[in-house]
């Protein structure tokens, strides 16, 4: 802080002992070592504060930047799931179509739709008939 020689601190102690007296040097002697103390502790803690906030702004500047990146990932993951969707629905399409009556096949001979038998539904282990709706 103050670059003091031992000639100047000499200089200094002199005039403090001519001026305050040889009685009262001593207490004020301590009294300014508290004091000198004091504010060394208060210029470290703001030293503290300030690397703090310093560093808390490192970390919010890189929590912004972790999350742009989460989000360009997460993007290009659903853009890469929704194309990818996309091509196996059209290759189903292609693999399995649809098939279409053919013109020779008939109708049942007795006029009454063929229905498929009633369809059977588990309940408690034991079989229950479902009634036609």
């Amino acid at each position: 802080m103050f670059d003091v020689g031992f000639s100047e601190l000499m200089v200094i102690a002199v005039v403090a002992l001519i001026v305050i007296g040889p009685e009262r040097l001593p207490r004020v002697a301590r009294t300014l070592g508290h004091l000198f103390g004091r504010l060394q502790r208060y210029v470290n803690d703001v030293k503290a504060d300030i690397n703090r906030e310093i560093e808390l702004e490192e970390l919010r500047k890189f929590r912004s930047t972790f999350e742009d990146a989460a989000r360009g990932f997460e993007t290009t993951v659903q853009s890469e799931v929704t194309k990818t969707e996309s091509e196996l629905n059209s290759l189903a399409r292609i693999e399995d179509p649809t098939p279409e009556p053919s013109a020779g096949a008939a109708a049942p001979a007795s006029g009454v739709p063929e229905t498929s038998p009633p369809a059977v539904e588990l309940q408690g282990g034991t079989p229950q008939q479902k009634t036609p709706a």
